[in-house]
């Protein structure tokens, strides 16, 4: 089976490592936690980093640093993994569902605008599949309406708009280091800003609440344990000092399957100019003529593993049944897009062939 991606990371990278942590015995709040805190930042460009265990977790502590609570509303693109409104809807809060375009995947700014309300508490701008592209255009909007901008990058870990990386463009963002995404801890998430004012809210929540005064832990708030491990450390600082040349590599396997697969009418995800884009996910719309779930399952019987590109949040059967107010842009991408393998060595070529054999059919 060709997998749809491969982690950047080997075992005996982070051997040696490995064997100094268990002689050591400290697994967690050590070294390897501060450096990898360390090379967010500096990758970033952001002041602050919080490493967590997962997005999800991340994103949940990025909502109560907003003080959001039942009765609130807060703006999400639709077309995203349900993480993104799951946390919302955890608080007691309402998610909002933009609809995205069809070209970028991205939240559209006129329907923002359209969707903005007294209730509103926050905007979650979603990168999806790694591409930021427009966010700044939003940005601006938040800023008119005086609301925060948490940017859901659980899939952009490298990508940059207007040469800021994403991780020092909005009020808060999220990281995913799960093993779909580039950099990968296994689980693992992280939250990056630059305020300053913000520091003593994860300080203390993301250590059961406490804070050290006078020597000893000193519980001023009630808080979590949301810890990424040393182990798991190792593994993020081994893949992010190697980051910037796994995106090169993969802009250039895109680039390969777009000048492939456009002849047969399949259209890539488009990146703006102004973009540096990660290719998290590699996606396609597909042709009209072609069933997108036939396309994956005659693919897979072939061996290569595919999927589709991510869910339209407000059709899933929970938020439709909940709220009924499908977008349908977003609805049209789950229903006809699909993610193509992308790492090195990958057999483009074979997995081309099958897509046109299919296509011919």
């Amino acid at each position: 089976m060709i997998k749809l991606i491969k982690p950047y990371i080997s075992f005996d990278e982070v051997k040696d490592e490995f064997e100094g942590i268990f002689e050591s015995a400290w697994f967690t709040k050590g070294k390897f936690v501060e450096e990898f805190r360390e090379e967010i930042k500096s990758y970033t460009g952001a002041k602050h980093a919080y490493l967590t265990t997962s997005a999800t977790t991340a994103l949940t502590m990025a909502l109560k640093l907003f003080d959001i609570k039942a009765g609130d509303e807060v703006i999400v693109s639709d077309f995203s993994f349900p993480a993104s409104s799951n946390v919302i809807e955890d608080l007691g809060a309402t998610p909002v569902f933009v609809d995205v375009s069809l070209d970028t995947f991205n939240m559209l700014p006129e329907e923002l605008e359209s969707k903005i309300t007294e209730k509103t508490k926050a905007v979650m701008f979603v990168d999806a599949l790694g591409n930021p592209t427009g966010i700044h255009e939003i940005k601006k909007i938040c800023q008119k309406h005086n609301l925060p901008l948490i940017e859901d990058g659980a899939c952009a870990m490298g990508s940059s708009e207007l040469g800021v990386r994403c991780g020092s463009i909005a009020d808060v963002t999220c990281f995913s280091f799960h093993p779909r995404k580039l950099l990968t801890t296994g689980e693992g998430g992280a939250v990056t800003f630059n305020n300053d004012d913000y520091v003593d809210f994860f300080d203390i929540k993301l250590n059961h609440g406490a804070k050290v005064e006078n020597g000893k832990f000193e519980f001023v708030d009630y808080g979590y344990n949301y810890r990424l491990s040393e182990l798991q450390s190792v593994m993020g600082i081994k893949q992010v000092q190697k980051l910037d040349s796994i995106v090169k590599s993969r802009n250039s396997i895109r680039d390969e399957y777009i000048k492939e697969l456009t002849p047969l009418g399949y259209t890539p995800q488009s990146i703006s100019k102004d973009v540096v884009y990660n290719v998290q996910s590699l996606v396609f719309v597909v042709p009209k003529d072609i069933n997108r779930d036939e396309l994956v399952k005659y693919l897979r019987e072939n061996g290569i593993e595919t999927t589709l590109g991510t869910y339209c949040l407000s059709g899933t059967s929970y938020y439709k049944n909940r709220y009924n107010d499908v977008q349908p842009n977003a609805q049209y991408l789950e229903e006809n897009t699909i993610t193509f393998p992308c790492y090195d060595g990958v057999d483009i070529e074979y997995i081309v062939d099958k897509v046109r054999n299919y296509s011919a059919r």
